[in-house]
């Protein structure tokens, strides 16, 4: 099949070429997905897509006087997609529901020994000659209370790493998963609970219209003062503004983030020769308590081989079969 790749870095033609071994004819863009570049795809029965191509309801019109019928995401989130537009114009919508856990769990514990340890501070010292501890003191990680929000494949994982370093878990999902209290140290609560008592809050949700903004003022003035707030998830699960405003006053410790809900036109582009136009954006940036990386939690090379592996799977079966058990339905997103 010919597949159309956009938003391509070398880094994906790479790994997708490793794992394709002669099966589709990949023809790979640099753009992004919208509408206006929507053109280039015409002739393609597929297309594939990453977290910041843009397949509005325009976009997917315009896909569909084509010959596009199958978007293949190269993600486990849909949030980019209009799906009712594409049921409407009877393409299939494939993602990559798992692609290695363990990376963004991994790196959301890295986040929160960075920003908890000031390892990002100590580094620029040292680098200066300043050896100074002033500044610089954490708190041991054991012992203390981890509010685990979202406890799917990345969140449980989260969840098993924090376990080993001796942390009291608790957890928010509105599907409890059995692992977190039978095999692992924590129990589900409510998200008002989860939000006063833990000490570091992480973040492991899709973004959803219920989940857009779901830390805003008031779920920042239930958490404990001091804590850490981590998101390796979607940036639009928290309210920049008012995060900026808890930092301020100090009822916030810390944020570590991966994700930024503006993150468009800035992550995954080198911007160092230009100014950040992005007021709310630079101003983050001015916490010393605040560690920003511009989406890399997915980054290991396990987690590349397995979205290219898993796209083009999906790609293949549905050349073969019309659909994919991977496909995403109306239903996933009324759920």
């Amino acid at each position: 099949m010919r597949v159309a790749i956009f938003d391509t870095k070398p880094y994906d033609r790479r790994f997708f070429d490793e794992a394709n071994d002669g099966r589709h004819d990949l023809v790979f863009f640099e753009p992004r997905l919208s509408y206006n570049t929507a053109k280039l795809a015409l002739d393609f029965p597929a297309i594939c897509v990453f977290v910041h191509d843009s397949l509005d309801t325009r976009t997917v019109k315009r896909l569909s006087e084509g010959q596009t019928r199958l978007i293949a995401l190269r993600s486990a989130g849909f949030n980019n997609v209009d799906l009712g537009a594409a049921h409407y114009y009877k393409m299939t919508v494939v993602r990559v529901p798992a692609y290695s856990p363990h990376s963004i769990a991994e790196h959301t514990v890295g986040l929160l020994l960075a920003l908890n340890r000031r390892l990002h501070r100590a580094y620029n010292r040292v680098r200066e000659g300043n050896f100074a501890l002033e500044g610089l003191l954490g708190f041991d990680l054991h012992g203390k209370t981890v509010g685990i929000v979202g406890t799917g494949k990345i969140g449980t994982n989260t969840a098993r790493i924090l376990c080993g370093f001796g942390c009291n878990l608790l957890a928010f999902d509105p599907y409890p998963n059995p692992v977190i209290e039978n095999e692992l140290c924590g129990r589900y609560v409510d998200l008002d609970e989860l939000l006063s008592e833990s000490d570091v809050v992480s973040l492991h949700v899709p973004l959803t219209p219920d989940t857009q903004h779901l830390i805003g003022r008031r779920a920042l003035n239930k958490m404990k003062e001091g804590a850490i707030l981590i998101n390796t998830s979607r940036g639009q699960l928290i309210d920049t503004a008012e995060a900026i405003d808890a930092l301020k006053d100090g009822r916030l410790g810390g944020l570590g983030l991966d994700v930024y809900e503006e993150e468009d036109g800035l992550f995954f582009e080198d911007l160092s020769n230009q100014v950040i136009q992005d007021d709310v954006f630079a101003r983050l940036l001015t916490f010393p308590n605040v560690i920003v990386t511009a989406h890399q939690a997915f980054f290991t090379a396990e987690a590349l081989q397995n979205i290219a592996k898993t796209t083009l799977d999906n790609i293949s079966e549905y050349e073969e079969t019309g659909s994919s058990g991977n496909a995403v339905s109306l239903d996933q997103v009324k759920a």
